[in-house]
Protein backbone atom coordinates (compact mmCIF):
# COMPACT_ATOMS: atom_id res chain seq x y z
CA UNK A 1 0.00 0.00 0.00
CA UNK A 2 1.57 3.15 -1.34
CA UNK A 3 1.94 6.11 1.55
CA UNK A 4 -0.22 8.55 0.07
CA UNK A 5 -3.29 5.39 0.42
CA UNK A 6 -2.35 5.08 4.06
CA UNK A 7 -2.57 8.87 4.76
CA UNK A 8 -5.81 8.94 3.14
CA UNK A 9 -6.89 5.95 5.49
CA UNK A 10 -5.58 7.55 8.66
CA UNK A 11 -7.19 10.88 7.74
CA UNK A 12 -10.22 9.02 7.38
CA UNK A 13 -9.66 7.02 10.88
CA UNK A 14 -9.20 10.87 12.45
CA UNK A 15 -13.00 11.58 11.41
CA UNK A 16 -14.49 8.44 12.78
CA UNK A 17 -12.23 9.61 16.07
CA UNK A 18 -13.84 12.59 16.27
CA UNK A 19 -16.99 11.90 14.87
CA UNK A 20 -17.36 9.23 17.74
CA UNK A 21 -15.96 11.75 20.24
CA UNK A 22 -19.14 13.67 20.08
CA UNK A 23 -21.25 10.90 21.78
CA UNK A 24 -18.69 9.22 23.65
CA UNK A 25 -17.96 12.38 25.50
CA UNK A 26 -21.31 13.69 25.74
CA UNK A 27 -22.13 10.42 28.23
CA UNK A 28 -19.33 11.74 30.77
CA UNK A 29 -20.52 14.96 31.09
CA UNK A 30 -22.41 16.85 32.98
CA UNK A 31 -23.34 13.55 34.75
CA UNK A 32 -19.93 12.37 36.05
CA UNK A 33 -17.45 15.06 35.23
CA UNK A 34 -18.17 18.60 34.33
CA UNK A 35 -16.95 20.29 31.14
CA UNK A 36 -14.05 21.46 32.49
CA UNK A 37 -12.91 19.34 34.79
CA UNK A 38 -12.50 17.11 31.53
CA UNK A 39 -11.12 19.73 29.96
CA UNK A 40 -8.28 19.09 32.89
CA UNK A 41 -7.92 15.35 32.62
CA UNK A 42 -7.82 16.08 28.85
CA UNK A 43 -5.16 18.25 28.56
CA UNK A 44 -3.36 17.18 31.55
CA UNK A 45 -3.23 13.67 29.85
CA UNK A 46 -2.16 14.75 26.44
CA UNK A 47 0.95 16.84 28.20
CA UNK A 48 2.11 13.30 29.56
CA UNK A 49 2.24 11.64 26.29
CA UNK A 50 3.24 14.73 24.36
CA UNK A 51 6.26 14.81 26.95
CA UNK A 52 6.69 10.96 26.66
CA UNK A 53 6.97 10.28 22.80
CA UNK A 54 9.04 14.09 22.62
CA UNK A 55 11.97 11.88 24.38
CA UNK A 56 12.17 9.84 21.20
CA UNK A 57 11.85 12.42 18.79
CA UNK A 58 14.73 14.33 17.23
CA UNK A 59 15.93 17.46 19.61
CA UNK A 60 15.72 21.33 18.51
CA UNK A 61 15.99 24.39 20.40
CA UNK A 62 12.91 26.67 20.28
CA UNK A 63 14.34 30.50 19.53
CA UNK A 64 12.78 32.53 22.64
CA UNK A 65 10.91 35.00 20.38
CA UNK A 66 8.72 32.20 19.47
CA UNK A 67 7.28 31.32 22.72
CA UNK A 68 4.71 34.06 22.41
CA UNK A 69 3.53 32.88 19.21
CA UNK A 70 3.41 29.34 21.13
CA UNK A 71 1.71 30.46 23.94
CA UNK A 72 -0.96 32.27 21.60
CA UNK A 73 -1.59 28.83 20.28
CA UNK A 74 -1.95 26.96 23.56
CA UNK A 75 -4.79 29.82 24.31
CA UNK A 76 -6.44 29.70 21.11
CA UNK A 77 -6.15 25.62 20.31
CA UNK A 78 -6.11 24.39 23.63
CA UNK A 79 -7.24 26.61 26.44
CA UNK A 80 -10.20 28.80 24.53
CA UNK A 81 -11.44 26.27 21.87
CA UNK A 82 -11.54 23.23 23.98
CA UNK A 83 -12.66 25.16 26.99
CA UNK A 84 -15.65 26.83 24.65
CA UNK A 85 -16.00 23.55 23.07
CA UNK A 86 -16.58 21.02 25.92
CA UNK A 87 -18.76 23.25 27.59
CA UNK A 88 -21.52 24.36 24.47
CA UNK A 89 -21.08 19.96 23.81
CA UNK A 90 -22.60 19.47 27.30
CA UNK A 91 -25.24 21.69 26.90
CA UNK A 92 -25.99 20.94 22.97
CA UNK A 93 -26.76 17.57 21.18
CA UNK A 94 -23.68 15.23 18.96
CA UNK A 95 -25.45 15.88 15.78
CA UNK A 96 -25.63 19.77 16.42
CA UNK A 97 -21.74 20.82 17.60
CA UNK A 98 -20.58 18.24 14.45
CA UNK A 99 -22.70 20.17 12.15
CA UNK A 100 -21.36 23.60 13.43
CA UNK A 101 -17.70 22.06 13.72
CA UNK A 102 -17.88 21.52 9.91
CA UNK A 103 -17.97 25.38 9.58
CA UNK A 104 -14.27 25.63 10.50
CA UNK A 105 -12.46 26.07 7.33
CA UNK A 106 -15.19 29.22 5.99
CA UNK A 107 -13.79 30.68 9.53
CA UNK A 108 -10.16 29.44 9.11
CA UNK A 109 -10.63 31.40 5.53
CA UNK A 110 -12.78 34.42 6.75
CA UNK A 111 -10.06 35.09 9.43
CA UNK A 112 -7.13 34.60 6.61
CA UNK A 113 -9.02 37.16 4.22
CA UNK A 114 -8.93 39.64 7.50
CA UNK A 115 -5.63 39.02 9.27
CA UNK A 116 -3.61 37.96 6.46
CA UNK A 117 -5.08 40.08 3.51
CA UNK A 118 -5.49 36.99 1.30
CA UNK A 119 -8.21 37.85 -2.03
CA UNK A 120 -11.42 35.94 -1.04
CA UNK A 121 -13.44 35.62 -5.01
CA UNK A 122 -17.36 36.32 -4.93
CA UNK A 123 -17.79 32.37 -4.72
CA UNK A 124 -16.18 32.21 -1.56
CA UNK A 125 -17.79 34.95 0.02
CA UNK A 126 -21.53 33.71 -1.14
CA UNK A 127 -20.21 30.22 0.36
CA UNK A 128 -19.31 32.05 3.61
CA UNK A 129 -22.71 33.64 3.47
CA UNK A 130 -24.50 30.48 2.77
CA UNK A 131 -22.37 28.58 6.18
CA UNK A 132 -23.31 31.25 8.32
CA UNK A 133 -26.91 31.19 7.47
CA UNK A 134 -27.04 27.95 8.47
CA UNK A 135 -24.63 27.86 11.38
CA UNK A 136 -27.61 30.48 12.38
CA UNK A 137 -30.24 28.20 12.30
CA UNK A 138 -28.87 25.61 13.85
CA UNK A 139 -28.48 27.70 16.96
CA UNK A 140 -31.60 29.62 16.79
CA UNK A 141 -33.93 26.94 15.99
CA UNK A 142 -32.41 23.17 16.22
CA UNK A 143 -33.78 21.50 19.09
CA UNK A 144 -31.76 18.63 20.19
CA UNK A 145 -33.26 15.39 22.51
CA UNK A 146 -31.64 13.79 25.31
CA UNK A 147 -29.62 15.92 28.09
CA UNK A 148 -29.14 18.95 25.61
CA UNK A 149 -30.18 21.56 28.69
CA UNK A 150 -29.21 24.67 26.57
CA UNK A 151 -29.05 23.65 22.83
CA UNK A 152 -28.78 27.40 22.08
CA UNK A 153 -26.05 28.60 24.51
CA UNK A 154 -24.17 25.08 23.48
CA UNK A 155 -24.73 25.43 19.72
CA UNK A 156 -23.24 28.97 20.22
CA UNK A 157 -20.00 27.96 22.36
CA UNK A 158 -19.14 25.62 19.56
CA UNK A 159 -19.25 28.33 17.18
CA UNK A 160 -16.70 30.38 19.45
CA UNK A 161 -14.75 27.12 19.72
CA UNK A 162 -14.36 26.72 15.73
CA UNK A 163 -13.27 30.84 15.61
CA UNK A 164 -10.84 30.10 18.20
CA UNK A 165 -9.38 27.30 16.22
CA UNK A 166 -9.06 28.87 13.57
CA UNK A 167 -7.14 31.38 14.80
CA UNK A 168 -4.90 28.98 16.29
CA UNK A 169 -4.49 27.55 12.35
CA UNK A 170 -3.25 30.76 11.41
CA UNK A 171 -0.64 31.37 14.37
CA UNK A 172 0.92 28.01 14.09
CA UNK A 173 0.92 27.70 10.26
CA UNK A 174 4.42 29.56 10.74
CA UNK A 175 5.60 27.27 13.53
CA UNK A 176 4.88 24.10 11.03
CA UNK A 177 7.00 25.72 8.80
CA UNK A 178 10.00 26.49 11.10
CA UNK A 179 9.79 23.45 13.82
CA UNK A 180 9.13 19.87 14.24
CA UNK A 181 6.00 19.56 15.30
CA UNK A 182 6.89 17.29 18.70
CA UNK A 183 9.24 20.33 19.10
CA UNK A 184 6.63 22.69 20.15
CA UNK A 185 3.27 20.67 20.62
CA UNK A 186 4.62 20.08 23.95
CA UNK A 187 5.26 23.16 24.68
CA UNK A 188 1.58 23.95 23.58
CA UNK A 189 0.20 21.51 25.75
CA UNK A 190 1.68 22.38 28.71
CA UNK A 191 0.53 26.30 28.59
CA UNK A 192 -2.65 25.12 28.13
CA UNK A 193 -2.68 22.92 30.65
CA UNK A 194 -1.35 25.73 33.04
CA UNK A 195 -4.28 27.82 31.34
CA UNK A 196 -7.05 25.30 32.30
CA UNK A 197 -5.88 24.54 35.67
CA UNK A 198 -7.94 27.40 37.05
CA UNK A 199 -11.14 26.67 35.46
CA UNK A 200 -11.04 22.92 35.99
CA UNK A 201 -9.41 22.20 39.24
CA UNK A 202 -12.68 22.95 41.22
CA UNK A 203 -14.69 20.35 38.70
CA UNK A 204 -11.91 17.63 38.97
CA UNK A 205 -12.08 17.61 42.93
CA UNK A 206 -15.30 17.24 42.94
CA UNK A 207 -15.64 13.61 41.17
CA UNK A 208 -16.47 10.91 42.38
CA UNK A 209 -14.92 8.09 41.62
CA UNK A 210 -15.68 5.23 43.74
CA UNK A 211 -19.00 6.39 41.72
CA UNK A 212 -17.40 6.56 38.25
CA UNK A 213 -18.92 3.46 36.20
CA UNK A 214 -15.68 1.17 34.52
CA UNK A 215 -17.18 2.30 31.11
CA UNK A 216 -17.38 5.72 31.58
CA UNK A 217 -13.70 5.53 32.80
CA UNK A 218 -13.20 4.30 29.26
CA UNK A 219 -14.54 6.76 27.25
CA UNK A 220 -12.32 9.54 28.84
CA UNK A 221 -9.50 7.28 28.67
CA UNK A 222 -10.65 7.26 24.88
CA UNK A 223 -11.25 10.86 24.56
CA UNK A 224 -7.74 11.63 26.17
CA UNK A 225 -5.23 8.96 24.29
CA UNK A 226 -7.75 8.73 21.13
CA UNK A 227 -9.44 12.03 19.98
CA UNK A 228 -6.53 14.20 21.56
CA UNK A 229 -3.61 12.23 21.12
CA UNK A 230 -3.77 9.70 18.27
CA UNK A 231 -5.86 11.78 16.23
CA UNK A 232 -2.50 14.17 16.41
CA UNK A 233 0.01 11.40 15.54
CA UNK A 234 -2.55 10.24 12.68
CA UNK A 235 -2.59 14.08 11.72
CA UNK A 236 0.80 14.14 11.27
CA UNK A 237 1.43 10.91 9.32
CA UNK A 238 -1.25 12.41 6.58
CA UNK A 239 0.26 16.07 6.46
CA UNK A 240 3.28 14.11 5.54
CA UNK A 241 1.87 12.63 2.44
CA UNK A 242 -1.31 14.84 1.72
CA UNK A 243 -2.08 18.17 1.08
CA UNK A 244 -3.14 20.70 3.89
CA UNK A 245 -6.44 21.38 1.85
CA UNK A 246 -6.91 17.65 1.41
CA UNK A 247 -6.76 16.82 4.76
CA UNK A 248 -9.04 19.50 6.09
CA UNK A 249 -11.57 17.86 3.21
CA UNK A 250 -11.67 15.34 5.71
CA UNK A 251 -13.80 17.62 8.60
CA UNK A 252 -16.89 17.39 6.51
CA UNK A 253 -17.33 13.62 7.19
CA UNK A 254 -17.31 14.27 10.68
CA UNK A 255 -20.83 15.06 11.40
CA UNK A 256 -21.64 11.83 8.90
CA UNK A 257 -19.66 10.00 11.37
CA UNK A 258 -21.51 11.56 14.29
CA UNK A 259 -24.42 11.28 13.16
CA UNK A 260 -24.59 7.81 12.50
CA UNK A 261 -23.11 7.18 15.84
CA UNK A 262 -25.20 9.18 17.65
CA UNK A 263 -28.16 7.82 16.12
CA UNK A 264 -27.35 4.56 16.25
CA UNK A 265 -27.20 4.65 20.17
CA UNK A 266 -30.25 6.85 20.67
CA UNK A 267 -28.46 9.64 21.52
CA UNK A 268 -29.96 12.24 18.76
CA UNK A 269 -32.11 12.54 16.35
CA UNK A 270 -32.79 14.49 13.22
CA UNK A 271 -34.54 17.38 12.16
CA UNK A 272 -35.68 19.14 9.17
CA UNK A 273 -33.97 22.50 10.88
CA UNK A 274 -30.30 20.23 11.01
CA UNK A 275 -30.81 18.90 7.56
CA UNK A 276 -31.68 21.94 6.41
CA UNK A 277 -28.56 23.44 7.97
CA UNK A 278 -26.50 20.74 7.51
CA UNK A 279 -27.45 21.19 3.48
CA UNK A 280 -26.61 25.24 4.03
CA UNK A 281 -23.19 24.45 5.47
CA UNK A 282 -21.60 21.96 3.36
CA UNK A 283 -23.21 23.61 0.36
CA UNK A 284 -21.01 26.89 1.84
CA UNK A 285 -18.12 24.79 1.98
CA UNK A 286 -17.84 23.41 -1.27
CA UNK A 287 -18.14 26.94 -2.72
CA UNK A 288 -15.70 28.06 -0.45
CA UNK A 289 -12.75 25.64 -1.05
CA UNK A 290 -13.25 25.07 -4.79
CA UNK A 291 -10.38 25.92 -6.89
CA UNK A 292 -10.88 28.24 -9.50
CA UNK A 293 -10.73 27.68 -12.73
Amino acid sequence: MSKRNLALIGATIVSIIYGVTFTIAKDVMPLFIDAYGFILLRVGGSVVLFWLIWLFMPKEKIAFNDFPRIIAAAFFGVAFNMLTFFKGLSLTSPISAAVIMVSTPMIVLTLSAIIMKERMQKRMVFGIVLGLIGTAFLILYGKSIGSATNAGLGNFLVLVNAISYGFYLIIVKKLMDKYNAFTFVKWIYLFGFIMVLPFGWSQFQAVEWNLVPMDICWKIGFVVVFSTFLTYLLNLLSMKELKPTTVAVFIYLQPLFATIFAISLGKDELSLVKIGSAVLIFVGVYLVTQKKN
